[in-house]
């Protein structure tokens, strides 16, 4: 079993930064692909990024390219998303997530989330 627990969202302007961290349970955690999926107000869940059990490969929604950047430290069991030159349409509940592979795969769903953080993005 793998918790997740998400945190460092909130309230930021247009054009800023934050970073969201994803505090992992579980000894396994540096064998897992690892990702962020956010959902707006009245809209599906979509993807936004994914890296690989390693960090030697990582995967983002056209949208966030440029902007966003996944990482890993497996030693803290911890997945990160930077977030930089923030817009509005970024704003959404930002949730983390793993699979059971090694590698990111847009044709199976995670096996685990978290709970999510808000994050608002002021124009």
């Amino acid at each position: 079993q793998v918790q997740l627990v998400e945190s460092g969202g909130g309230l930021v302007q247009a054009g800023g930064s934050l970073r969201l961290s994803c505090a992992a349970s579980g000894r396994i955690f540096s064998s897992y692909a690892m990702g962020w999926f956010r959902q707006a107000p009245g809209k599906e869940r979509e993807f936004v990024a994914a890296i690989s059990w390693t960090g030697s490969a990582t995967d983002y929604v056209d949208s966030v390219k440029g902007r966003f950047t996944i990482s890993r430290d497996n030693a803290k069991n911890t997945v990160y998303l930077q977030m930089n030159s923030v817009k509005p349409e970024d704003t959404a509940v930002y949730f983390c997530a793993a699979w059971v592979a090694r590698y990111y795969s847009a044709s199976i769903l995670p096996a685990y989330w978290g709970q999510g953080t808000q994050v608002t993005v002021s124009s």
